[in-house]
């Protein structure tokens, strides 16, 4: 059987970076210069599961750029001999230390390739064992092809991801993209009464947009918007019809949040006041005690009160940056993981 053609590993590495875009879990692990590597060994050996051929983890250490760039057929079936052989002598410019093959097996390959479905492991090989146990899976090896042009491997990606990844990934990448475009255009944002509100373009209505379509929905009987701002304390809708019918007064000199939200289901409404956070200004103490003063000054008690600051994604820079500062019994929501509400719980006492 003859071996795939292959391409350099930086080539594969801006492969990988389309494969695994932002909202991938593990996305580093599949996507840094030790991923791009381990790939380009694999498609050097031709380690794809419907070939039966696998390697073992410390193949990768001992390849070397001279050697990566023998891609002849001889040479690469001569270095499969010696990658497999149990020979110490030193390998001079070889890629990584001996040591550095549990890293590849556990970060790179386990965690990382093999959870996204990109590397399958041989069912009948001891993880003790010294017989190669990691190969990639066809269709994925199948995106490295050489002679896919731009258009061509993007679309082949998109096919593989959506065959591949499950729907929870491909929600959390699909939010990721959207609120990282860069866009001159206005954000639609629909409302839970049929009416419609454009928002200039950016991360942060992009995630109110979230808020309001989804969040909302989810997580409200009978969902309304009250008030609706972004940056630069411009507000893009008060329905202060609305308010004034469950006792509310919007007052514009007042420090109000990014969006207020009411649930009319319950006799009493329920209350909520969410923050957008693309970049920073979630529910801190001060936050909600600013915000429940707002509230119990129209007459609302506390237990109608909820205070919620909204992330694009748990694992981006704004959550790690601010989770330290959220307000006990207030909540964290993500847009990329719409189903899931985090509540900060502080003084139950125990586990409910």
């Amino acid at each position: 059987m003859s071996l795939p053609v292959v391409l350099s590993w930086a080539d594969v590495q801006s492969r990988l970076q389309i494969i695994f875009p932002e909202g991938t879990p593990k996305r580093l692990d599949c996507t840094r210069e030790i991923a791009a590597k381990t790939v380009f060994v694999m498609l050097y050996v031709g380690a794809i599961s419907d070939r039966d051929v696998w390697i073992r983890p410390d193949q990768v250490t001992r390849m070397t750029d001279d050697q990566a760039a023998s891609t002849s057929g001889d040479d690469r079936l001569a270095w499969i001999k010696v990658s497999l052989s149990k020979s110490k002598a030193p390998i001079p410019g070889r890629w990584y230390a001996v040591n550095t093959r549990e890293s590849i097996r556990d970060d790179t390959l386990r965690n990382g390739l093999v959870e996204n479905g990109a590397v399958v492991t041989k069912p009948d090989v001891a993880v003790t064992s010294s017989a190669g146990r990691y190969a990639l899976e066809p269709g994925f090896a199948s995106l490295f092809d050489p002679a896919l042009d731009e258009p061509a491997f993007k679309a082949a990606a998109e096919a593989w991801a959506e065959g591949h990844l499950n729907a929870g990934v491909r929600m959390r990448i699909a939010v990721m993209r959207g609120g990282a475009a860069k866009s001159s255009e206005k954000v639609k944002v629909e409302f839970p009464s049929g009416e419609s509100r454009l928002m200039s373009p950016g991360p942060s209505s992009y995630l109110s947009k979230a808020v309001i379509e989804t969040f909302a929905t989810k997580f409200l009987k009978a969902p309304a918007v009250i008030f609706l701002s972004e940056s630069g304390n411009k507000v893009v809708a008060r329905d202060d019809k609305l308010a004034r019918d469950i006792g509310l007064t919007i007052k514009a000199e007042r420090n109000l949040p990014d969006i207020i939200l009411a649930d009319l289901a319950p006799v009493k409404p329920l209350l909520v006041f969410v923050e957008v956070v693309a970049t920073d200004g979630p529910v801190t103490e001060a936050r909600k005690k600013a915000l429940q003063a707002i509230a119990e000054d129209a007459g609302f008690s506390p237990d109608q009160l909820a205070y919620v600051t909204a992330y694009l994604d748990r694992s981006g820079s704004p959550f790690k940056k601010t989770i330290n500062e959220l307000a006990w019994g207030s909540y964290a929501w993500f847009a990329a993981e719409p189903e899931g509400l985090v509540e900060l719980v502080f003084g139950r006492g125990g586990l409910r």
